[in-house]
């Protein structure tokens, strides 16, 4: 059976941590499904058609030692249970699922909408964040709500999305996402580097 792991990312902007996490994917799954995406439960700087675009552009770096990263936008949704439908309209029924979120997402997942309808469609990945423990109460609630979990054995980098955004460390960032900030001047945080 084919196995496709389903990771969606807000990508605001997307940074090496997200990158690590691809490759290491990659080596595990038939094919990795990517998209920007709005979480409710967030609030993004920067339009998705960027974060979208700022995606492609990481997913080409990986894609030239792996070939089966690929950008479905079409995926995106707020709502996983509507990811997972658009999923199963693509490649059918008889495929192995696995949904990808980062630790600092498992505590929200119980108020994500209708979570235990498409938690049993699926298997459940956790990425391990560096600042974001997994805890065990955390992971049986949402076992008790029907999940299949597993735990990446991954060490992706200590950075993030919004550490780049208040503190504007680019090092966060590989050189073709940072090129395309500024090219689109898409963060206050680039516009405060230059002045300095």
């Amino acid at each position: 059976m084919k196995r496709i792991a389903l990771f969606g990312t807000s990508a605001d902007p997307p940074t090496s941590g997200h990158q690590a996490i691809l490759n290491w994917l990659s080596q595990h799954y038939d094919l990795v499904a990517v998209w920007a995406s709005d979480n409710p439960f967030k609030s993004h700087q920067t339009p998705l058609e960027h974060r979208s675009r700022m995606l492609r552009l990481l997913i080409e770096e990986l894609n030239s030692t792996w070939h089966n990263i690929c950008l479905f936008q079409q995926l995106s949704s707020p709502r996983t249970l509507e990811t997972v439908q658009k999923a199963r309209a693509i490649w059918g029924m008889s495929v192995d699922f696995t949904v990808v979120i980062g630790s600092d997402l498992v505590s929200q997942m119980p108020r994500w909408y209708r979570v235990e309808d498409w938690l049993r469609q699926v298997q459940l990945l956790v990425v391990p964040r560096p600042g974001y423990p997994i805890e065990d109460s955390s992971l049986e609630e949402l076992r008790q709500m029907g999940a299949h979990i597993a735990i990446a054995h991954l060490n992706a980098p200590a950075v993030s999305s919004t550490a780049y955004r208040e503190n504007g460390n680019t090092k966060a960032l590989t050189t073709t996402v940072k090129d395309y900030i500024n090219r689109e001047r898409l963060y206050e945080c680039q516009d405060a580097a230059r002045k300095k």
